[in-house]
C-alpha cells in the first residue's frame, strides 16, 4: 500500500495550523519559505465527501467534511484540525448563463464576505496550462487574483494583480519510483505572505467548479 504520510498514525491529533495572514498579502507567517501541504480528496468521516490536509511533518492541519457528495454543494466549511470553522464557502444564487459564483466568509458568518469568486464562463481549450479558471476578488475589490491551469491534471496556479504566483496546486510525487498517488492526492504550495487557509479555500472552489460530480474511484491508501 502507498502511504500518504508514514508518520501519521492517526488523523485525530491536532497540529499547529499552517501559516495564516490577516489578509491576502502580508501579515503573520513564514516570510522565507513556501508552505507545502498535502491535500487528500477524502473526508475523515465515513460516507462524506471532503478533504484532509497535512503539513510537511504529516500532521493534520485542515479538513472538510461535506455530506453532499460531488461538486454541487451549496455550502462548504473549511475547518482546522480540531474541527473549528475557519472559512465558509457559499454558492451565490444567480442565472447559470452568467456563470457560477461563490462568496467566502470568515468562520460561519453569513454577512460581509471576505472575498468572492467568479467562474470563468469563456473557457476554450480546458487542458491549456494558461486557461483562466476563475477570478478571486477581495472585499471591495481591493485585490483581484486569477486562478489558471488545469484542475483535472492538478496543475493550477493563483496569481496576484502583478502576475506573481502566490499559490500552486501540483501533483504529489511518491517516495518510490513507479508509484503514483493519482489525482486524489496532491500538493498545495503556498508562498510566504499568502494565507494558507485562503489557498485551501481556492482548492475547494476549483473542485466545486471543475471536479467530477460522480463518485471517485480511490486507490487503497493508508495513513
Amino acid at each position: 500500500m502507498t502511504k500518504v504520510y508514514p508518520n501519521a498514525a492517526s488523523p485525530l491529533p491536532a497540529a499547529d495550523p499552517a501559516p495564516v495572514t490577516e489578509n491576502f498579502s502580508g501579515g503573520k507567517g513564514d516570510d522565507r519559505n513556501p508552505t507545502v501541504l498535502t491535500v487528500w480528496k477524502k473526508s475523515l468521516l465515513f460516507n462524506c465527501d471532503g478533504f484532509t490536509v497535512y503539513d510537511a511533518r504529516g500532521n493534520l492541519v485542515y479538513r472538510v467534511d461535506n455530506y453532499i457528495s460531488g461538486n454541487r454543494a451549496g455550502e462548504v466549511v473549511l475547518m482546522d484540525a480540531s474541527g473549528s470553522s475557519l472559512l465558509t464557502i457559499r454558492r451565490r444564487k444567480k442565472l447559470r448563463l452568467l456563470g457560477d459564483s461563490w462568496s467566502v466568509y470568515d468562520g460561519e458568518t453569513a454577512v460581509n464576505p471576505r472575498f468572492s469568486v467568479e467562474k470563468n464562463v469563456n473557457l476554450v481549450g480546458g487542458g491549456s496550462s494558461k486557461t483562466v479558471l476563475a477570478q478571486v476578488a477581495e472585499k471591495n475589490n481591493a485585490s483581484v487574483y486569477g486562478i489558471e491551469g488545469s484542475y483535472s491534471q492538478r496543475r493550477c496556479a493563483v496569481y496576484d494583480g502583478k502576475r506573481r504566483q502566490v499559490a500552486e496546486i501540483k501533483q504529489k510525487e511518491a517516495p518510490f519510483k513507479g508509484v503514483a498517488f493519482g489525482t486524489d492526492i496532491f500538493n498545495l504550495v503556498v508562498q510566504p505572505g499568502f494565507d494558507a487557509a485562503v489557498a485551501m479555500a481556492v482548492v475547494i472552489l476549483v473542485d466545486q467548479m471543475y471536479g467530477s460530480s460522480s463518485p471517485r474511484r480511490r486507490r487503497r491508501l493508508s495513513l
